[in-house]
């Protein structure tokens, strides 16, 4: 038998990739193995219990202060001479737009799938105390924040770590920044990149017929139009994204909810019964166990809002204010926004309907939510069409802010000559995010975070005696509105 060129190229092809499928499947394992025992169990204990800490400790300033926080982003003490990058409604947006993403549709719909309804409980719980988080690490980033030599600003939990952190740590106060700014750079190609591309060519994919690799491609070509900009450019599109998407998501799932008014009430019994369900899981949804459904809605609930996990603080930190405070109390109605409005209303389209009953995760178990609810109606064909403009939407704007946080933390760690060499490997991910399996997709997700928040909730409880100076001496002024 003759052996061709051809079938040489053939056979090394094939054993490439068998041995990449093969290093896939080793690599989820290892991931796997992480995330259930050790990973999960870091953010049980540390996440939630810091944010209650924080919120007795300042007693509950998230709740009473939250009207100052909208007067503070309407601009009403916004002040021209203020120094930084972009005034309080843009830091909002941008860091809104790294968030409210694909946690809202896809990560809403996962907790349910793999906690049951009763995740959503503890979305909420980790959303409300997530406030509070959110107000610390981002008061904390603005005030430790650098100004550049091109009179830019660098700021985030690096910054709070190496310089705040100093009396306390000593030289290890460099090596937790270290630490951090590498999590965050890997945290961006996964949470704020491939999870999002992810989703975003499996949505074409299935309402389209789109070949998730060109996709892939054309979204790769459009995130380096953008972020190669900077946060200024960045700052504008999502300024604008952000509630134009919002606003149209809202009224999709406004409109199905009120379709299927008669199931909202016990919707809400569901939620509540099943979050302290001791019994094994019956139903549509994989587990059901009391830990599984904390943990997934725990973890979700981190993934959609990212409080405490410190990624906020970099965009906050550009804010044009004097007083770091101020930005704490603006990133605190991010949690707000993100998980205790927009993910509640995901998970109630998705319960009113009766889809999280279906043998369906993800994107799908919303798009047949969403159908369900608009077949009332008869217009269930738009469904597709929804979920995927607002997925859209949501996700590249998550895409464009997190190359932002990329490169704050490639700078920290190799200073401005690694931004541009960063937005091509970014880039890389957003492709591989479009292709790759998104079982292997979260599961890195869910590592990656891990390795941001640890670090960060043990630096700000480390620097709660600096929180506690900054909120006496701002509202111990009289004419701290001024």
């Amino acid at each position: 038998m003759e052996i061709t060129l051809t079938m040489v190229l053939a056979s090394l092809v094939d054993s490439v990739s068998t041995f990449f499928d093969g290093f896939l499947v080793g690599l989820q394992s290892g991931i796997d193995w992480y995330n259930e025992y050790i990973g999960g169990y870091l953010i049980l204990a540390l996440l939630v219990p810091t944010g209650i800490f924080f919120a007795f400790k300042f007693r509950f300033l998230h709740v009473s202060k939250f009207w100052h926080s909208i007067a503070i982003v309407s601009g009403r003490y916004s002040k021209k001479e203020d120094s930084g990058d972009i005034n309080h409604f843009k830091a909002l947006t941008t860091a809104l737009s790294a968030t409210v993403g694909t946690g809202n549709i896809v990560g809403v719909a996962l907790a349910i799938y793999w906690g049951g309804p009763g995740a959503i409980f503890w979305m909420w719980v980790t959303g409300f105390f997530g406030m509070m988080l959110k107000m610390v690490e981002c008061t904390l980033g603005l005030k430790y924040r650098q100004f550049n030599p091109d009179g830019t600003v660098s700021g985030g939990p690096m910054y709070y770590m190496e310089h705040g952190l100093k009396d306390i740590l000593g030289k290890y106060a460099k090596v937790l920044a270290m630490v951090f700014a590498g999590a965050a750079i890997l945290c961006s190609m996964g949470t704020g990149n491939m999870a999002q591309s992810n989703s975003m060519t499996d949505v074409l994919n299935s309402a389209y017929n789109i070949p998730t690799w060109a996709s892939g491609l054309v979204i790769t070509g459009l995130v380096l139009l953008i972020v190669v900009g900077g946060l200024k450019r960045i700052a504008e599109v999502t300024s604008k994204l952000v509630p134009f998407m919002a606003v149209i998501y809202f009224f999709a799932a406004l409109l199905v909810i009120v379709l299927n008014i008669e199931n909202l009430i016990p919707a809400f019994k569901l939620i509540f019964a099943d979050a302290f369900d001791f019994r094994a899981a019956t139903g549509g949804f994989v587990g059901g166990a009391f830990i599984m459904t904390l943990t997934m809605g725990v973890k979700r609930g981190l993934f959609s809002n990212e409080a405490g996990q410190g990624s906020a603080a970099m965009a906050h930190a550009a804010a044009k204010t004097k007083h770091p405070i101020r930005e704490g109390m603006v990133a605190s109605l991010e949690p707000f926004i993100d998980t205790l409005f927009i993910c509640t209303l995901t998970a109630l389209v998705i319960l009113v309907t009766g889809a999280w009953k279906a043998d369906a995760a993800g994107v799908s178990m919303t798009v047949i939510a969403f159908s369900d609810g608009l077949a009332k109606i008869n217009m269930s064909f738009m469904a597709n069409h929804i979920i995927s403009f607002g997925l859209l939407l949501f996700a590249f704007s998550t895409i464009i802010s997190w190359s932002y946080y990329g490169t704050r933390a490639a700078q920290y760690l190799f200073g401005f000559k690694a931004i541009k060499p960063y937005y091509y490997v970014y880039a890389l991910f957003v492709f591989l995010g479009s292709v790759w399996g998104i079982d292997l997709v979260w599961s890195f997700v869910d590592m990656v975070i891990t390795f941001m928040t640890i670090p960060n909730l043990i630096a700000i409880l480390l620097l709660t005696p600096v929180m506690k100076k900054e909120i006496d001496n701002y509202f111990g002024q009289k004419n701290y509105k001024i």
